[in-house]
């Protein structure tokens, strides 16, 4: 009966961790002070960080997009690239330095697939900071 019982929760654990996908920024945190220069960090939830071009297919895969006061991209768009939209296809989980010029600005990551193309609103964030 307890082999039964252990079961049944490994069962249910496993259906609500596949269940909860996310991304989030683990620096800066919504409503921060920056400086000037700054380098932002992210982590996934549910999801598996690979490069782009690998696994494009595969909707439990792909990498992380920083889009600097623009909107998300809408789910199944391809994520531009430009000033604008940063990508870390290579799979990296803090950017390069960021330089922003003083005020407030708004920071979005996207989680999209091995092709760019977003996830959509749950593999999305968007965080406001303020450049001293």
């Amino acid at each position: 009966m307890l082999k039964r019982i252990s079961f049944v929760l490994c069962l249910i654990g496993s259906f609500s961790m596949a269940a909860t996908k996310a991304v989030t920024f683990t620096f800066p945190k919504d409503g921060a002070q920056v400086p000037t220069t700054f380098k932002a960090k992210f982590k996934e939830t549910g999801m598996q960080i690979t490069p782009a071009g690998k696994d494009v297919d595969d909707k439990t895969k792909g990498h992380f997009h920083l889009i600097v006061d623009a909107p998300a991209a809408a789910e199944g768009e391809v994520i531009p690239a430009d000033g604008t939209h940063l990508h870390f296809g290579k799979g990296q989980t803090e950017s390069g330095d960021i330089t922003l010029t003083p005020g407030k600005h708004t920071l979005t990551l996207q989680f999209a697939d091995g092709l760019h193309r977003a996830y959509g609103p749950d593999l999305t964030k968007t965080i406001t900071v303020t450049v001293k």
